[in-house]
């Protein structure tokens, strides 16, 4: 732990601070508890969270990133359909942190403050571009932003609902996902269509040019 920069020492200590945030909340007691169990020097550990608890938060949401990213790189997924590229990884980041459902309520509390809000959508926002990437989402038009807008959305309701799921096996959180994710998909379908459907029978520069030269 002291050969780490500080960069690196946030992660190493991000999941045993969200261990103590159970019962200590995210506070420095977590950092000091975190840092005793790691075998980190407390004070150098409190300097790698100079932000607080959002600081916190956030390594806690990035090591769920790189664990993600290195688990089920884009290769591992190429072979799944869309959906099971999706579900897979947000199944993947409901299981990196069962157990810490009491951290999860507090950290969704705390990024809901109206001064994280920025910060908290910026986050959001880089794990669901991450898993649209890693799913093999290419996409450079409006859709880049529409899917990881609804992405967000959804994972962020699943989140919710895994919060306070104390069915067996997490059972209400996966068929919520998978309702969620099916309803994404027939959505996607009926868009494709209408979109495709209208560039096969519709052409305005063909309409225009029929008003200016009119068939005979």
């Amino acid at each position: 732990m002291a050969d780490l920069t500080l960069d690196e020492l946030r992660l190493a200590l991000a999941p045993a601070i969200a261990d103590a945030a159970i019962f200590d909340g995210w506070s420095d007691a977590a950092v000091t508890a975190a840092a005793l169990e790691k075998g980190a020097d407390v004070d150098v550990a409190r300097l790698a969270f100079p932000g607080g608890a959002m600081d916190m938060i956030s390594a806690w949401i990035e090591t769920v990133d790189n664990a993600m990213a290195e688990a089920l790189p884009a290769e591992a997924l190429a072979q799944m359909p869309i959906r099971e590229r999706i579900r897979s990884l947000v199944q993947f980041r409901l299981d990196a942190i069962a157990g810490q459902e009491e951290a999860l309520k507090r950290a969704t509390a705390i990024m809901a403050m109206p001064q994280n809000v920025s910060k908290s959508l910026k986050m959001g926002w880089n794990s669901a571009d991450l898993m649209w990437r890693l799913a093999g989402d290419t996409a450079t038009d409006y859709n880049h932003y529409t899917k990881r807008t609804i992405l967000g959305g959804i994972y962020t309701a699943t989140l919710a609902v895994f919060a306070d799921d104390n069915s067996d096996d997490k059972a209400k959180t996966k068929a919520f996902l998978d309702r969620r994710i099916e309803g994404v998909m027939k959505f996607e379908k009926v868009k494709a269509k209408w979109l495709n459907s209208e560039r096969e029978t519709f052409s305005m520069s063909r309409f225009l040019g029929r008003l200016r030269y009119p068939s005979r």
